[in-house]
Protein backbone atom coordinates (compact mmCIF):
# COMPACT_ATOMS: atom_id res chain seq x y z
CA UNK A 1 0.00 0.00 0.00
CA UNK A 2 2.76 2.37 0.82
CA UNK A 3 4.45 2.21 -2.77
CA UNK A 4 1.47 4.29 -3.87
CA UNK A 5 1.88 6.88 -1.43
CA UNK A 6 4.07 9.88 -0.73
CA UNK A 7 6.46 10.56 1.82
CA UNK A 8 8.66 13.72 3.46
CA UNK A 9 11.80 12.83 4.42
CA UNK A 10 13.93 15.69 6.83
CA UNK A 11 16.56 15.88 5.20
CA UNK A 12 20.01 17.45 6.43
CA UNK A 13 22.22 15.98 3.85
CA UNK A 14 24.03 13.82 6.72
CA UNK A 15 24.34 9.71 7.31
CA UNK A 16 21.81 9.38 8.79
CA UNK A 17 18.82 11.50 6.54
CA UNK A 18 20.02 10.04 3.28
CA UNK A 19 19.86 6.64 4.51
CA UNK A 20 16.62 7.36 5.22
CA UNK A 21 15.70 8.51 1.92
CA UNK A 22 17.43 5.58 0.52
CA UNK A 23 14.77 3.63 2.45
CA UNK A 24 12.14 6.19 1.69
CA UNK A 25 12.83 5.62 -2.23
CA UNK A 26 11.81 1.49 -1.41
CA UNK A 27 9.19 2.12 0.39
CA UNK A 28 7.03 4.76 -1.31
CA UNK A 29 5.68 5.81 -4.72
CA UNK A 30 6.55 9.28 -4.17
CA UNK A 31 9.31 11.21 -2.16
CA UNK A 32 10.37 14.70 -1.11
CA UNK A 33 12.80 16.35 1.01
CA UNK A 34 12.31 18.81 3.30
CA UNK A 35 15.39 20.90 4.72
CA UNK A 36 15.83 23.47 6.94
CA UNK A 37 17.65 26.51 7.17
CA UNK A 38 18.86 27.43 10.52
CA UNK A 39 21.88 29.24 10.68
CA UNK A 40 23.92 25.90 10.64
CA UNK A 41 27.56 26.52 11.26
CA UNK A 42 27.85 25.54 7.36
CA UNK A 43 25.91 26.19 4.72
CA UNK A 44 27.49 23.29 2.65
CA UNK A 45 25.19 21.39 4.67
CA UNK A 46 22.28 22.88 2.67
CA UNK A 47 24.15 22.52 -0.64
CA UNK A 48 25.16 18.68 0.49
CA UNK A 49 21.26 18.01 1.06
CA UNK A 50 20.24 19.96 -2.61
CA UNK A 51 22.89 18.00 -4.51
CA UNK A 52 21.69 14.45 -2.79
CA UNK A 53 18.22 15.33 -3.73
CA UNK A 54 18.98 16.05 -7.04
CA UNK A 55 21.33 12.87 -7.44
CA UNK A 56 18.91 10.98 -5.94
CA UNK A 57 15.91 12.34 -8.06
CA UNK A 58 13.69 13.65 -5.58
CA UNK A 59 12.33 17.18 -4.71
CA UNK A 60 14.28 19.35 -2.10
CA UNK A 61 12.65 22.47 -0.86
CA UNK A 62 14.45 24.55 1.97
CA UNK A 63 12.74 26.31 4.81
CA UNK A 64 13.92 29.23 6.73
CA UNK A 65 14.00 28.65 10.50
CA UNK A 66 16.80 30.85 11.26
CA UNK A 67 14.55 32.32 14.56
CA UNK A 68 15.99 28.60 15.97
CA UNK A 69 19.30 30.48 16.44
CA UNK A 70 17.64 33.00 17.94
CA UNK A 71 15.59 31.35 20.51
CA UNK A 72 18.60 28.85 21.63
CA UNK A 73 21.90 29.72 20.52
CA UNK A 74 24.28 27.01 20.36
CA UNK A 75 27.27 25.19 18.68
CA UNK A 76 25.66 24.39 15.66
CA UNK A 77 25.00 27.80 14.97
CA UNK A 78 27.69 30.10 16.65
CA UNK A 79 30.99 29.45 15.76
CA UNK A 80 32.22 31.54 19.12
CA UNK A 81 30.76 28.31 21.42
CA UNK A 82 32.81 25.30 21.08
CA UNK A 83 32.00 21.97 20.89
CA UNK A 84 31.70 20.42 24.04
CA UNK A 85 29.97 17.57 25.96
CA UNK A 86 30.80 17.35 29.68
CA UNK A 87 29.89 14.44 31.44
CA UNK A 88 26.30 14.06 32.22
CA UNK A 89 25.35 16.97 30.52
CA UNK A 90 24.34 17.40 27.08
CA UNK A 91 26.72 18.43 24.46
CA UNK A 92 26.47 22.05 23.00
CA UNK A 93 25.45 20.92 20.21
CA UNK A 94 22.13 20.16 21.68
CA UNK A 95 19.16 22.64 20.47
CA UNK A 96 16.16 23.19 22.13
CA UNK A 97 13.21 22.31 20.34
CA UNK A 98 15.04 21.42 17.36
CA UNK A 99 12.98 18.17 16.31
CA UNK A 100 9.67 19.19 17.59
CA UNK A 101 10.16 22.47 15.43
CA UNK A 102 11.16 20.66 12.80
CA UNK A 103 8.62 17.98 12.54
CA UNK A 104 5.82 20.47 13.10
CA UNK A 105 6.69 22.20 9.89
CA UNK A 106 7.15 19.40 8.10
CA UNK A 107 3.91 18.06 8.69
CA UNK A 108 2.46 21.40 7.72
CA UNK A 109 4.00 20.76 4.61
CA UNK A 110 3.26 17.52 4.03
CA UNK A 111 -0.20 18.03 4.21
CA UNK A 112 -0.22 20.91 1.54
CA UNK A 113 1.27 18.44 -1.04
CA UNK A 114 -0.88 15.74 -0.04
CA UNK A 115 1.80 13.48 1.76
CA UNK A 116 1.12 11.86 5.35
CA UNK A 117 3.94 10.14 5.72
CA UNK A 118 6.91 11.70 7.44
CA UNK A 119 10.76 10.11 7.91
CA UNK A 120 13.03 11.34 10.18
CA UNK A 121 16.75 9.95 10.80
CA UNK A 122 16.79 10.38 14.87
CA UNK A 123 17.75 7.37 16.99
CA UNK A 124 17.69 6.24 20.96
CA UNK A 125 20.52 4.15 20.50
CA UNK A 126 23.18 6.68 19.39
CA UNK A 127 21.41 9.90 20.50
CA UNK A 128 23.74 11.75 22.56
CA UNK A 129 21.50 12.01 25.37
CA UNK A 130 19.16 13.94 22.97
CA UNK A 131 15.61 14.11 24.45
CA UNK A 132 14.17 14.36 21.33
CA UNK A 133 15.20 11.49 19.32
CA UNK A 134 13.77 9.29 21.40
CA UNK A 135 10.95 6.89 20.87
CA UNK A 136 8.20 8.13 23.35
CA UNK A 137 8.43 11.87 21.59
CA UNK A 138 7.84 10.82 18.55
CA UNK A 139 5.32 8.61 19.24
CA UNK A 140 3.81 11.80 21.06
CA UNK A 141 4.70 13.96 18.12
CA UNK A 142 2.80 11.86 16.11
CA UNK A 143 -0.24 12.09 18.03
CA UNK A 144 -0.24 15.60 18.46
CA UNK A 145 0.35 16.43 14.60
CA UNK A 146 -2.83 14.23 13.95
CA UNK A 147 -5.00 16.39 16.35
CA UNK A 148 -3.46 19.47 15.76
CA UNK A 149 -4.56 19.41 11.77
CA UNK A 150 -7.17 16.55 11.48
CA UNK A 151 -5.07 14.92 9.38
CA UNK A 152 -3.27 11.07 9.35
CA UNK A 153 0.45 11.30 9.50
CA UNK A 154 2.61 8.39 10.03
CA UNK A 155 5.66 9.58 11.54
CA UNK A 156 8.36 6.70 10.66
CA UNK A 157 11.82 6.44 12.33
CA UNK A 158 13.91 3.48 10.59
CA UNK A 159 16.89 3.90 12.34
CA UNK A 160 15.17 4.44 16.13
CA UNK A 161 17.10 1.34 17.62
CA UNK A 162 19.67 0.86 15.23
CA UNK A 163 23.24 1.55 16.36
CA UNK A 164 25.58 3.26 14.11
CA UNK A 165 27.40 -0.03 12.58
CA UNK A 166 23.89 -1.29 11.85
CA UNK A 167 23.37 1.58 10.39
CA UNK A 168 26.21 1.54 7.53
CA UNK A 169 24.72 -2.32 7.17
CA UNK A 170 20.94 -1.17 6.48
CA UNK A 171 22.86 1.39 3.87
CA UNK A 172 24.70 -1.22 2.66
CA UNK A 173 21.91 -3.77 2.40
CA UNK A 174 20.62 -0.70 0.23
CA UNK A 175 22.87 -0.53 -2.29
CA UNK A 176 23.77 3.06 -0.91
CA UNK A 177 26.91 2.22 1.26
CA UNK A 178 29.66 3.95 -1.26
CA UNK A 179 27.70 7.02 -1.88
CA UNK A 180 26.65 7.93 2.06
CA UNK A 181 30.26 7.32 2.49
CA UNK A 182 31.42 9.44 0.24
CA UNK A 183 28.77 12.06 -0.98
CA UNK A 184 27.27 12.74 3.07
CA UNK A 185 28.12 15.39 5.11
CA UNK A 186 27.57 14.41 9.35
CA UNK A 187 31.05 16.35 10.34
CA UNK A 188 30.57 19.64 12.62
CA UNK A 189 33.49 21.28 10.67
CA UNK A 190 31.67 21.00 7.46
CA UNK A 191 34.15 18.38 5.85
CA UNK A 192 31.95 15.80 3.86
CA UNK A 193 32.90 12.04 3.58
CA UNK A 194 34.80 10.24 6.60
CA UNK A 195 35.08 14.25 8.32
CA UNK A 196 37.36 16.12 9.96
CA UNK A 197 38.03 12.68 12.40
CA UNK A 198 38.14 14.99 15.38
CA UNK A 199 34.64 16.17 16.00
CA UNK A 200 32.20 13.95 18.02
CA UNK A 201 29.86 13.46 14.70
CA UNK A 202 33.43 12.12 13.71
CA UNK A 203 34.20 9.80 15.73
CA UNK A 204 30.59 8.41 16.25
CA UNK A 205 30.34 7.50 11.96
CA UNK A 206 33.80 6.25 12.18
CA UNK A 207 33.36 3.98 15.38
CA UNK A 208 29.81 2.59 13.49
CA UNK A 209 31.59 2.64 9.99
CA UNK A 210 35.17 0.59 11.81
CA UNK A 211 32.34 -2.13 13.75
CA UNK A 212 30.49 -2.89 10.77
CA UNK A 213 33.44 -3.43 8.27
CA UNK A 214 34.48 -5.43 11.23
CA UNK A 215 31.70 -7.53 11.63
CA UNK A 216 31.12 -7.85 7.77
CA UNK A 217 34.89 -9.06 7.05
CA UNK A 218 34.60 -11.47 9.42
CA UNK A 219 34.47 -15.33 8.10
CA UNK A 220 31.21 -16.76 8.18
CA UNK A 221 28.90 -13.54 9.53
CA UNK A 222 26.65 -12.02 6.67
CA UNK A 223 26.75 -8.47 5.90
Amino acid sequence: MMKKEKAVVVFSGGQDSTTCLFWAKEQFGEVETLTFDYGQRHKLEIECAQQIAAELGVKNSVLDMSLLNQLAPNALTRTDIDITQEEGQLPSTFVDGRNLLFLSFAGVFAKQRGARHLITGVCETDFSGYPDCRDAFIKSLNVTLNLSMDYPFVIHTPLMWLNKAQTWKLADDLGAFTYIRENTLTCYNGIKGDGCGDCPACHLRKAGLDTYLSEKNQPGEQA
